[in-house]
């Protein structure tokens, strides 16, 4: 059984202080990894929070000690998912997954694929979400080759960036939501 520890209010670390650049998190990772602590990597665009997010985040601090999310950087994500995004710059997305209770560290990626910073940070478990077969996990090769393991996490159902994204445009345009016109 995973073992809780209770921190006490007037102790909560500020979110800005869990924003770390790559090299310095790298350097803190390897202090707690030689220190018997799993370190759990996940990544993502996280444009718009929503409780899917949440419940995501959660689950993967399970599976460790330690929930390093590495979130892509404007550029990329604007390359990823195109010109109309993100919606929230990276320096929001990375203070609101920051303040999540459940995420230790946070930092920025700026190439299209997590590869190089798995390589640099060297997580002992990599979470995805259920939508990317675990032999296709950009990482895997990394983890594994370092005994580490590979995890999918379902998706929470009901929960979508772009969804969020196409209601609020309906909402705009005057349209009631499911209608054609």
């Amino acid at each position: 059984m995973k073992k809780i520890t209770m921190i006490k209010q007037n102790s909560v670390i500020r979110a800005s202080l869990k924003i770390m650049p790559r090299a310095e998190l790298s350097l803190k990772l390897k202090q707690l990894r030689d220190s018997g602590k799993t370190v759990v990597f996940t990544n993502g665009c996280f444009d718009l929070l929503h409780p899917g997010h949440l419940k995501y985040l959660e689950e993967a601090k399970s599976w460790g000690d330690c929930l390093v999310v590495a979130i892509n950087s404007d550029d990329s994500v604007h390359r990823l998912k195109g010109p109309e995004r993100p919606i929230l710059d990276e320096k929001s997305r990375c203070e609101l997954i920051a303040g999540l209770h459940c995420v230790d560290f946070v930092t920025l990626f700026s190439e299209d694929t997590p590869k190089e910073i798995i390589d640099e940070l060297l997580p002992v478990v990599l979470v995805k979400g259920g939508d990317w077969p675990t032999d296709q996990i950009v990482g895997r090769e990394t983890v594994e080759k370092h005994g580490g393991k590979v995890m999918n996490i379902r998706f929470e159902p009901g929960y979508s960036t772009t969804g969020i994204i196409e209601r609020i445009a309906t909402i705009i345009s005057g349209r009631e939501p499911g209608s054609s016109c």
